[in-house]
């Protein structure tokens, strides 16, 4: 019988990012000194997976690797070998070079054979330390002798359920690698393997698992046949019954079917901390709660609701104008069709958010080759990773946060002899954490390394020519580092130095709405904060008008708003005007004649100033009048028609016309290029 697998090659590529993740993520965090066995165990899991799908699906470069790779972690879980820091750096090399193979088979990249071969070899290499009582060569005598008397050994008799030939040979070749077996098959179509192995019923059931329901399988432990020790002189827990009381052997799972399947659950749970359960299990269950969608799909669902929105909003807008007694049932209708279209809209959102730990997941591995490359010392710890964000949003973010980490593990954490001559702990911390604030999102990357250098940061700039002033503020000098070409390293290496990067992290945070935020205290640390919105789809806007025209400014710029006064607006010699807010002067500008336009008001005094910020910087904006405040679906203007100076985007208003989003980053950035160096 033949099997097309093609159809299941999806699945299995997306099940080995997740086992190859979960593996890194394991092997970065596992304590040397004293290694849990259950993260040693789950580790396990995740290679004997990848190498039995990989061998499913006749991927054998990928099997082979899986199999060196599982064969000295069941040592390692077995007790015959010690964990080692070389076993680690080995297991994280495997899993790059699976990733390779895996991303070869899928899309077809390049495969670097050198690469390949070399873990292998390293593999095998830590597979004979000799570092078992006696050496290799007397663990190799007793493994011997042992099969020769059958000491140690079990048979046993496993039933399976009628299944597919290709399956039932994929999975006895797996069975064999347990030890001995021979197969039969009974007149109602089902499989016996009878199989002598020195491993426990626990191996079998989590190699079964991987193709099986453990409910469906039978297993009975019999007696060895002649001239093989039928003795079975095995603890309970040697055999993996310690989870469990009061079990009569031999054990067997027909007896009680209620039982048995609720001491497997309970095993399953307590191998593996309640995180995970079968392979089988948690496949069933993740088929009834989820289902996978295509990311085009679901942005054609979201664009679909944003016709919606503008739909409703024009339908609202028309209904103004009616006799709310003679219509009331109508707009009645209207309201509900409103909340309908809001908690549509929200719910569509959702499903393109994801948790920012698809963001942070890549960090741990980064930090530990960069300082161990470095020669430093450096605890990544992570915080709100359940945080949510537009999926968008969290791929565009995390080359401007790759830019940040490197530069705190290079710049911010000292050498460990610096810190210990600092009476700092010789390893440093590195924080990500994300948070919700209002309407944004916050995500800081903050280091207890050496904190930034004014005079440093000053003398390099004088070197460049800048305009700066021993007056400046350390907000103010802090933000010159985010100007193009600008960088106090002393030496370029391939980590940085090229003074290319944190003007790359500013454009890129300016272009999704966001902000950057930078506080630094010298031989303390240094911190980023990077404010963004929670999706670039949906805006909370402010409508204002100026002239006949409407715009949109987002709500997250707007400080205040405020009727000037004629006495508190200033001109200033060949800069324009200011306008005094409180004890603070503001650059002000008109929006008039930003886009040239005419405006309603004659004076200043006769329209409204608006008070904005972003990155750090604050004007304000001299408008006719505000509109209103609600929610607006944002067209992008760049991709349909071309960049506008000062515009972000588009949206359609209630009454068919469109308005555009002023690009408020841009507008107070280019206004201070023009002015001084204070608005970096």
């Amino acid at each position: 019988m033949n099997v097309d697998m093609s159809q299941f090659f999806q699945v299995f590529f997306d099940e080995t990012d997740e086992h190859l993740a979960e593996q890194e993520k394991l092997l970065l965090n596992i304590d040397l000194d004293h290694p849990d066995q259950e993260d040693i165990n789950a580790i396990f899991r995740a290679a004997h997976s990848i190498k039995g799908g990989a061998a499913t699906f006749g991927f054998t470069d990928m099997a082979d690797v899986g199999h060196v790779m599982e064969s000295l972690l069941d040592e390692i879980r077995q007790g015959n070998e010690r964990l080692t820091s070389g076993h680690v750096e080995a297991f994280l090399e495997a899993k790059d070079v699976l990733k390779m193979l895996r991303d070869a088979h899928q899309l077809g990249s390049e495969v670097d054979h050198d690469a390949v071969e070399q873990v292998m070899k390293h593999l095998k290499a830590l597979s004979y330390p000799g570092n078992a009582p006696g050496g290799v060569e007397e663990a190799a005598g007793q493994e011997v002798q042992e099969s020769e008397s059958g000491a140690g050994l079990t048979s046993y008799e496993i039933t399976l359920p009628a299944m597919d030939a290709v399956q039932l040979e994929a999975l006895t070749e797996e069975l064999e690698t347990l030890g001995t077996i021979e197969r039969e098959t009974t007149p109602d179509g089902n499989a016996i393997l009878k199989l002598t192995s020195g491993k426990t019923r626990d191996d079998i059931i989590s190699i079964c698992a991987f193709v099986l329901n453990p409910d469906d399988v039978h297993i009975t432990e019999v007696a060895l046949s002649s001239g093989q020790d039928s003795a079975d002189t095995r603890t309970d827990d040697e055999r993996g019954y310690g989870f469990f009381n009061n079990i009569t052997l031999p054990y067997r799972r027909e007896s009680n079917p209620e039982a048995v399947r609720a001491d497997e659950a309970a095993r399953r749970k307590s191998e593996t901390g309640g995180a995970t359960q079968s392979r089988t299990s948690s496949h069933q269950q993740l088929g009834a709660a989820s289902i996978r969608v295509g990311t085009e799909k679901v942005d054609q669902l979201i664009n679909l609701v944003g016709e919606l929105v503008i739909t409703h909003a024009m339908i609202e807008q028309q209904a103004g104008s009616l006799d709310p007694m003679v219509y009331q049932r109508l707009l009645d209708s209207l309201s509900q069709l409103s909340r309908n279209s809001r908690d549509l809209q929200h719910a569509v959102m959702s499903m393109r958010m994801l948790p920012m730990e698809y963001a942070f997941s890549r960090f741990p591995r980064m930090v530990h080759d960069l300082a161990g490359k470095l020669g430093k010392k450096v605890e990544l710890v992570t915080a709100g990773a359940a945080t949510e964000l537009d999926k968008g949003l969290i791929e565009r973010i995390i080359d401007p946060l790759t830019h940040l980490v490197r530069n705190s593990v290079d710049h911010g954490i000292e050498l460990p002899e610096e810190r210990k001559a600092a009476g700092k702990n010789e390893v440093g911390r590195l924080y990500l954490s994300a948070s919700h604030q209002g309407g944004n999102i916050v995500i800081e990357v903050n280091d207890d390394g050496a904190g930034l250098d004014r005079d440093r940061i000053m003398d390099k700039a004088r070197e460049k020519g800048l305009p700066v002033s021993d007056n400046m503020s350390d907000a103010e000098v802090w933000n010159l580092i985010f100007l193009p070409g600008f960088s106090t390293s002393s030496a370029v290496t391939e980590v940085s130095g090229r003074g290319v990067g944190m003007d790359v992290v500013r454009r890129n945070v300016s272009e999704m709405g966001g902000f950057l935020d930078i506080r630094s205290a010298h031989g303390m640390g240094t911190m980023l904060s990077i404010y963004l919105p929670l999706t670039l789809a949906i805006l909370d806007g402010m409508s204002i008008r100026t002239g006949d025209e409407i715009y949109i400014l987002p709500l997250g710029n707007v400080v205040e708003s405020l009727q000037p006064e004629e006495n508190d607006i200033k001109e200033v010699s060949g800069e324009g005007k200011v306008i005094k807010v409180r004890s603070e002067y503001l650059a002000l500008l008109s929006l008039a004649e930003i886009f040239n336009i005419a405006p309603r008001a004659k004076t200043p005094s006769e329209g409204i100033v608006v008070i904005l910020e972003a990155d750090g910087n604050r004007a304000a904006l001299l408008v006719d009048e505000l509109v209103g405040q609600h929610q607006v679906v944002v067209k992008n203007l760049e991709t349909n028609y071309r960049k506008v100076p000062n515009v972000s985007g588009a949206t359609i208003m209630g009454d068919g016309n469109v308005a555009l989003i002023i690009d408020v980053s841009w507008l107070l950035r280019s206004h201070n290029l023009h002015n001084d160096i204070g608005g970096f």
